[in-house]
């Protein structure tokens, strides 16, 4: 198709320069269509808006995502892990927790498979010149499930519960060093401004559904949320027992389209076998997330169907940077060059992963300087480095897990690869709660041990994971990497606003973390959800999410 430059132009009109040059990108073929969309829906372009864009720059029309309504009233089925913890916003952390309360609470906005984010409890948002000041417009006439209108200042309580050192959030991780408690501001009754600590490019993703404690709940909130649940969701609790289950009913007084299932069910397991059983014979209708190498008789099976999302959830295998025997950056690129990263994928993870290159940006995300070289498996190399750093006869250390997924059959091919270099590798394996401890410096197998394997969650933008885990003083910093080029790179990348600035700084970040290597990201394993045949219209995330709204049964 032609572009149109007539609708272009009128479109340009009402555009700031920070939105025109990303048109322009589109248009000249800088950016491609679908990192067009995703970072247009992050400066709070439309969706309708974008597709006219895109339809004036010669792109045709957006794909429909509209699917199939189905027949309303049914009871969905749901197996998920035990809450870990008591459901509070403030502080849950595990999934099944996490899971339950997103059932009945709701997000300014939703981060979607394709990290693009959508308008939620939120109509839109849009930043300042510099990114230092977010303002996000509230939608009109929602209610709480206990009466009363979701308003500017519920958001503001909300959000400043979380960026409260006091109170021990979860969400502190996203929240320090970006907003700090009293800087969430009421303009008036549906407008809201989130004053920042500095630029920030990515900043809507850090109050979507990818920061999930960032649920909207009343101001008035005191704690005991296992007593209220209430949220604006289109499902009401109906019942919660924990460390058993618990059931919703469809929200009547919904400010959207009303649920189509009439109830939904969730059933708690201590393990995924008895989920894959359950399934099997009937007793649940989803499974919400199944590990690869668990349930890989479900891949197969002609009675179940299997959602597979692409994630950026991945194993982080850190190398503490401060002590021997990683001191020498030699050393731990030699151990990232002994792994096999096509058999990870292949083998270990079934097909269902993408490969890793040792930093956190994998090929889903639109900053990713794909031009960076593949890290591949290369003893001789890793062998020569081993020798160079003086370490040509070996040593032997403990790689410190958790036991979770597929990572103690990751640690023991780790351990079969750096055994070619010379390294004896001991396996301690701990339950998650002995591996995490106090999850603080000291006080934590995690934190503390000298090499160690830890899981991450997805996340729609890489802002985490650059900050956490590998800022000087990063909370999750477990590799104990301190180096102020990174720190600056670090930075630079959160504060752009602009895809192109964000990609250029992303391969400079690339590329020292390859010479670096404090940690070593092999693979990025997608998000697999189990459903029973004849379920449809089950839409979850790779945060642990599922939306139910649209569900049904044949």
């Amino acid at each position: 198709m032609s572009k149109n430059y007539r609708i272009l132009d009128l479109i340009r009109r009402n555009r700031t320069p920070l939105e025109n040059h990303l048109i322009d990108g589109l248009i000249d073929g800088r950016v491609s269509r679908r990192d067009f969309v995703r970072h247009g829906s992050l400066l709070g372009l439309s969706l309708p808006m974008l597709g006219r864009i895109g339809m004036a720059a010669g792109f045709g029309a957006a794909p429909s995502l509209a699917r199939a309504q189905g027949a309303p009233g049914a009871t969905i089925r749901v197996g998920s892990s035990v809450p870990a913890a008591a459901i509070d916003p403030v502080t849950i952390a595990d999934a099944g927790g996490l899971l339950v309360m997103q059932q009945v609470a709701e997000f300014l906005c939703i981060d979607g498979p394709d990290l693009v984010l959508k308008p939620a409890l939120a109509e839109s948002w849009k930043p300042n010149a510099d990114g230092t000041v977010w303002t996000f417009t509230l939608r009109k006439g929602v209610k709480f499930h206990s009466g009363g209108e979701m308003k500017a200042e519920d958001v503001v309580a909300s959000i400043d519960r979380l960026a409260d050192p006091a109170n021990s959030s979860n969400a502190l991780s996203v929240f320090t060093g970006i907003l700090q408690k009293g800087n969430t501001k009421k303009v008036d009754d549906y407008t809201v401004e989130f004053h920042l600590d500095a630029p920030n490019g990515n900043f809507p993703y850090m109050v979507s559904s990818d920061n999930y404690n960032a649920v909207i709940i009343p101001a008035s909130y005191k704690g005991d949320y296992e007593k209220s649940f209430d949220g604006t969701g289109p499902f009401k609790l109906e019942k919660y027992t924990p460390k058993v289950g618990a059931s919703f009913v469809r929200n009547e007084d919904y400010w959207g389209e009303k649920a189509l299932p009439e109830r939904t069910e969730f059933t708690f397991f201590t393990d995924i076998q008895p989920q894959i059983l359950a399934l099997q014979g009937g007793q649940i209708d989803i499974i919400n997330q199944m590990p690869v190498l668990a349930g890989v008789g479900l891949l197969s099976d002609p009675n179940v169907d299997i959602i597979s999302l692409k994630s950026v959830a991945h194993q982080q295998l850190h190398l503490r940077c401060d002590s021997d025997p990683f001191k020498d950056p030699r050393v731990r690129r030699a151990i990232a060059l002994s792994i096999d990263r096509k058999k990870l994928v292949a083998g270990l993870m079934k097909g269902r992963a993408q490969e890793g290159n040792d930093s956190p940006f994998a090929s889903a995300y639109p900053s990713t300087d794909t031009s960076v070289p593949q890290r591949e498996q290369d003893i001789a190399q890793a062998k020569q480095l081993m020798e160079a750093a003086g370490a040509g006869k070996g040593f032997k250390v403990t790689l410190t897990t958790e036991r979770y997924l597929e990572i103690p059959e990751y640690a023991q091919l780790v351990q079969n690869w750096v055994k070619e270099i010379g390294i004896e590798l001991e396996l301690n394996i701990l339950d998650q709660g002995a591996y995490y401890g106090d999850a603080v410096f000291g006080k934590s197998n995690w934190l503390d041990s000298v090499m160690g394997i830890t899981d991450y969650g997805h996340r729609g933008v890489p802002n985490v994971y650059l900050a956490a885990p590998l800022k000087s003083d990063g909370t999750w910093n477990a590799a104990h990497f301190k180096n102020k080029d990174y720190d600056q790179l670090a930075t630079s990348y959160i504060a752009a606003l602009d895809l192109e600035a964000q990609k250029a700084t992303a391969g400079k970040i690339q590329k020292l973390l390859l010479e670096e290597t404090p940690v070593i990201f092999g693979y990025f394993y997608d998000y697999l959800t189990a459903t029973a045949k004849g379920v449809t219209g089950v839409q979850p995330t790779a945060m642990s999410q599922l939306f139910l709204e649209k569900a049904s049964k044949a």
